[in-house]
């Protein structure tokens, strides 16, 4: 039987914008509900470089960040439950909540107030191992290729999540704003789903590429005129993108009761023009992550529909060229880690 670990090796950042560096920490006794995976492969979201960056003004220091968690259970507290020593699991945003408030008893874990992130005071998946409540952590279908897997864990759960909560029909006309690491997947996701799919980009030399993931047409929304031939076409539409954009514009896309949703993190503040809300019956919204129920769904439907993030490889010991390939805006699209530590 694998016991837990007493020292665990890592990748921490120690203050915002500097490289990472080898970081060594005691997580203690492992706790009765919890679980310790061996980190086989993580993905790096643009939330972990948010973080190591400090852009939100939250980073806890020494922080390790990594909550796209692909790896295998070596350890089991003795109240965890559904799980067993040796089986392939994930662990995306959250590590833990609490269990017992109305969102938790709800299903909308995710909503919990008290939702331990597992990157915001806790040490996350940049590591040989790494912990969380059972609850949190989600067995991998056999179907899904276990290397790439790991952003369905965020990004992939992200832009699922509102296909359930706003019980998105396959005669539904989605638009997906951004082709990047939460984008392409939303249009992989909304094909397959059999909606009628709109790719959105600024950038031309996506058109393409956009079509192969899923889009049945591109629209360039930076050019007025293809933005109009659109207007009050389109039921939902996903922003995934965290940059300000001609919010005007892309509201004037929406169908009667059309619903912008934001699954990109805004910085600044939106302004919407209330009477082009009101007039269609238009909403907009927002969301994090989905409950465990949701990340369930979305792994059993990619495994069905052979559905994978695009990923580049990087070993963990090469964290920093990763991390500048991020910054660099050279991620297609998203960027994993797998997992080289030394073992003692």
């Amino acid at each position: 039987m694998t016991t837990a670990a007493t020292s665990i090796q890592a990748w921490a950042a120690n203050a915002a914008g500097q490289p990472l560096e080898p970081f060594n920490y005691e997580p203690g006794p492992l706790g009765l509900e919890e679980v310790e995976i061996q980190v086989e492969h993580c993905g790096l979201c643009h939330s972990d470089l948010s973080l190591i960056d400090n852009e939100w003004g939250i980073a806890p220091y020494p922080m390790v960040g990594g909550h796209e968690v692909i790896g295998r259970v070596v350890a089991l507290g003795s109240s965890a439950k559904g799980l067993t020593l040796g089986q392939r699991v994930g662990l995306g945003w959250n590590a833990s909540s609490c269990l017992h408030c109305n969102p938790c008893l709800s299903g909308l874990q995710q909503l919990c107030r008290k939702a331990q992130p597992t990157i915001i005071g806790h040490h996350g998946g940049f590591a040989e191992r790494v912990r969380a409540h059972w609850v949190w952590v989600a067995p991998i279908p056999e179907g899904l290729d276990a290397s790439k897997a790991g952003p369905l864990l965020c990004g992939g759960v992200t832009v699922f999540s509102p296909f359930l909560t706003y019980d998105i029909k396959p005669t539904s006309r989605i638009g997906v704003v951004g082709i990047g690491g939460l984008g392409h997947l939303a249009l992989k996701f909304a094909r397959a789903w059999g909606c009628e799919v709109t790719a959105f980009t600024s950038s031309e030399s996506k058109r393409d590429e956009a079509l192969q993931l899923g889009a049945h047409r591109v629209v360039s929304s930076v050019d007025p005129a293809s933005m109009k031939q659109i207007a009050g076409q389109l039921d939902l539409v996903l922003v995934t993108v965290n940059v300000m954009l001609n919010w005007k514009a892309i509201v004037g896309t929406l169908a009667p009761n059309g619903r912008l949703h934001l699954v990109g993190v805004q910085t600044e503040a939106m302004p919407v023009d209330t009477r082009s809300l009101m007039n269609a019956q238009r909403s907009v919204s927002a969301s994090p992550t989905g409950s465990r129920t949701d990340i369930d769904a979305m792994l059993a439907f990619a495994a069905r529909h052979g559905i994978a993030p695009q990923t580049e490889h990087f070993p963990m010991s090469r964290i920093n060229d990763a991390l500048d390939h991020l910054r660099a805006g050279k991620a297609r699209y998203r960027v994993v880690l797998d997992a080289d530590f030394a073992q003692a």
